[in-house]
């Protein structure tokens, strides 16, 4: 049982020593919506840190295992999945490169979780001595960062892929995609530096500061660090009802705010934009009717032009209602990966993807979030994240895109780029 305290908030840099102070843990999870008004958010940011209880798997029965784990703990728990549990999933397998060496799925059932709305923060913790409340709150409240000092070399971003390399595969694709293999399928490609060492949390920060996503995350295991600025929910179940929002079609913005109306417009209408979104929206329906009471699945959002601090983007809405004994983890087990970050057929997309992509995805189009006691849940996709391995000094970040029969190989980069600019700004300055 946890002990619950609610309190209102008397700093303007609540949040900000909240986050500083979870440091000094080994396990830390923090969930931000930077107040995005998004119809489906319960809070605006949860911090969970220090884990009581825990599990590390690969994918080997990956699913099972956190299904009994969820079912045991009946508790808040907080972690990822990573892209390569589809080899739990289907006869697939992932044999390229992985310089960051992630375990496949991580979860921990925290000992403290803060969950803020407004000014009011509610702290659930386990096994709480005498006064813990008040005296976290004062150290809280008189945090100061401790810097730490790293070389200030500058850091050289290489890419997996030549632009010629990656013409080449995207080709490929299209090829499969032309000979009616597949419909769409989201093709990536690494950026990477090696024997570089970053400030996790400092990262993060300036990192947010320019996405302001509204499903930012900051992860830490022990050396593995997720600095993510997340624009796309995966799924959420909130009491019977399921959400997936997908986002499909990407528009740069512009400083010019009638040229950046314009972009925002040719978005809404792109015929090309438009059928990346609405194949996926067609896979998200059949993946949610699996466990969906019969005739439940709606399709409440279609296209709606979302904008963000670097794109413009083209969101989905769906949802299901599920019953009253569906076990949370199948959910997320017919749904997984996320139709987004594969394409359609499901199947033959990642079978594609696998061939021509250079490096193990991992973390990358996984998904970080948590379930609640209550079995309710909430998870993003891991994209316009920076990964990295403290131990092996290993920092990647990854983009892609969707490619439909329509698809310039030109074009598809150019988005790419616009892509990974945040990422690559906040690394390289």
């Amino acid at each position: 049982m946890r002990t619950q305290h609610t309190y209102t908030i008397q700093s303007p840099n609540f949040k900000t020593q909240l986050l500083q102070w979870s440091q000094q843990f080994e396990e830390v999870v923090w969930l931000d919506s930077n107040k995005h008004a998004q119809k489906h958010n319960r809070y605006d940011a949860i911090l969970a840190v220090d884990a009581f209880t825990g599990i590390t798997t690969d994918c080997h029965q990956a699913f099972d295992k956190l299904h009994e784990y969820q079912s045991v703990t009946k508790d808040w728990i907080f972690g990822y999945l990573t892209y390569d549990l589809k080899n739990d999933l289907e006869n697939l397998h992932s044999n390229h490169f992985d310089g960051l060496n992630f375990p496949e799925l991580f979860f921990f059932q925290p000992k403290k979780i803060f969950l803020i709305k407004e000014d009011v923060v509610e702290m659930h913790y386990l096994k709480m001595v005498d006064d813990e409340f008040e005296s976290d709150l004062k150290e809280i409240e008189e945090w100061t960062k401790n810097k730490v000092e790293l070389s200030s070399e500058k850091i050289n971003i290489k890419l997996r892929l030549t632009k010629d390399q990656y013409f080449e595969k995207v080709n490929k694709m299209l090829a499969h995609i032309h000979r009616g293999d597949i419909y769409e399928a989201n093709f990536c490609q690494e950026f990477y530096a090696e024997d570089t060492q970053i400030d996790p949390l400092e990262t993060y920060q300036k990192l947010n500061s320019i996405s302001k996503a509204p499903f930012a995350t900051f992860f830490k295991n022990r050396h593995y660090y997720a600095l993510s600025a997340s624009p796309e929910r995966y799924l959420k179940k909130e009491g019977p009802i399921v959400i997936s929002q997908p986002i499909k079609g990407t528009a740069e913005r512009s400083l010019d705010s009638i040229e950046d109306e314009r972009l925002k417009e040719e978005l809404k209408s792109n015929q090309k934009e438009r059928s990346e979104n609405i194949m996926i929206v067609d896979l998200v329906r059949n993946d949610l009717s699996q466990t969906a009471i019969k005739g439940s699945v709606t399709v409440e959002e279609l296209c709606e032009v979302y904008t963000f601090e670097q794109v413009h983007q083209l969101i989905s809405t769906i949802t299901s209602v599920v019953g009253e004994k569906t076990p949370p983890v199948t959910i997320i087990r017919s749904t997984f990966p996320m139709g987004s970050m594969t394409g359609a057929p499901k199947i033959s997309a990642m079978k594609i993807i696998e061939d021509l992509e250079e490096t193990k995805r991992g973390l990358y189009s996984g998904a970080i979030g948590y379930f609640s006691a209550t079995g309710d849940f909430d998870f993003n996709v891991v994209i316009r994240s920076i990964l990295y391995n403290a131990q092996n000094h290993y920092v990647s970040y990854s983009v892609g895109g969707a490619i439909t029969a329509k698809s310039d190989p030109l074009k598809e980069y150019e988005e790419c780029l616009i892509k990974a600019k945040a990422m690559r700004q906040v690394l390289e300055n």
